[in-house]
């Protein structure tokens, strides 16, 4: 949608895992897009689709488990991390340049365990990278696309916990490994991918 200068490149390159060429992507991001009047519209429509209309896996109880864009997009369903590779997709196929970010979070309310928590980075011209989280919503996260104000799903509060500065054109292999790995949505919520912080 508009000339990304030479570092944002490969945000906008489809891969193995955001697969954008996949004709079901390329044709749900060109829905998306029909009629839009700006980025941000194209943007933000990529975002409430892939928050509202793609299902939470472990919210849902619902397989398969899924880790390339098309597939999420097929099945309609996926953790954080794969709804995160179809939001990059369905953006990067429009023009817009996407990454992947990620958090690490306790999994109950403070404390070890941890994992992390994928999210993305959008490049709007008018305000540069700008986070969202379109794991969906539910009864306590409110996630929303209000540039250049972060609506995120959730916040970091205790040391342990941390908002990853990277942003990704790729997904980390930690996770990636496990989506793969594990057979059910039941077994990747017993093996959530961590990262060892540094000092």
């Amino acid at each position: 949608m508009y000339a990304a200068a030479p570092e944002l490149r490969p945000y906008l390159a489809a891969s193995h895992y955001i697969d954008y060429d996949d004709p079901d992507v390329a044709a749900c991001a060109a829905r998306l897009a029909a009629g839009a009047s700006s980025v941000e519209e194209v943007a933000a429509r990529c975002f409430n689709f892939v928050r509202d209309e793609i299902r939470h896996s472990w919210d849902y109880r619902q397989n398969p488990v899924t880790v390339r864009a098309s597939d999420v997009l097929r099945h309609a369903t996926g953790y954080c991390y794969a709804k995160s590779h179809l939001l990059a997709a369905l953006l990067r196929a429009n023009g817009i340049p996407a990454g992947l970010c990620y958090q690490r979070l306790s999994q109950g309310t403070s404390g070890p365990p941890y994992c992390l928590h994928g999210l993305n980075a959008i490049y709007l011209p008018q305000y540069g990278w700008y986070r969202v989280d379109a794991r969906g919503n539910k009864p306590g996260v409110d996630a929303r696309f209000t540039p250049p104000q972060e609506a995120l799903a959730f916040p970091v509060l205790s040391p342990d916990e941390r908002d990853l500065p990277e942003i990704w054109a790729e997904p980390l292999s930690q996770v990636t490994s496990v989506l793969e790995r594990e057979p059910d949505v039941a077994a990747v919520c017993a093996n959530l991918p961590d990262v060892m912080l540094l000092p």
